[in-house]
């Protein structure tokens, strides 16, 4: 198991509490500081089930000013993340070949 943490994120860090409350130790994976590249944001979108443009904060600030208005295709929003880590959605949490996103936490229970 493991999680595409940001720890100075609140729902980040209540997701990973659950985890270790039921005994489960994932690997903590910094995104922002090891960013996911294009390959491995299209293989999380798989496990996810979710479009590209799902993974995406668009209340950020770096989405508002260079995409928010832009038709993108899905492999534009995928660039755009792995170019921008602060866009990804967090937490994730992935085991195997399934993952959630972790907002609201509580849906890191489907994984355990």
């Amino acid at each position: 198991m493991k999680i595409l943490h940001n720890p100075r994120c609140g729902k980040s860090r209540e997701a990973l509490k659950i985890l270790q409350d039921n005994n489960l130790n994932p690997e903590v994976v910094k995104y922002l500081d090891s960013p996911l590249n294009a390959e491995d944001l299209k293989s999380l979108v798989g496990k996810l089930g979710v479009e590209p443009i799902d993974l995406v904060r668009k209340n950020e600030k770096v989405w508002k000013e260079n995409f928010k208005d832009k038709n993108l295709t899905a492999e534009e929003v995928i660039r755009a993340m792995a170019e921008n880590p602060i866009l990804m959605e967090r937490p994730v949490i992935i085991k195997g070949d399934k993952a959630v996103i972790g907002r609201p936490p509580e849906n890191v229970k489907s994984l355990i």
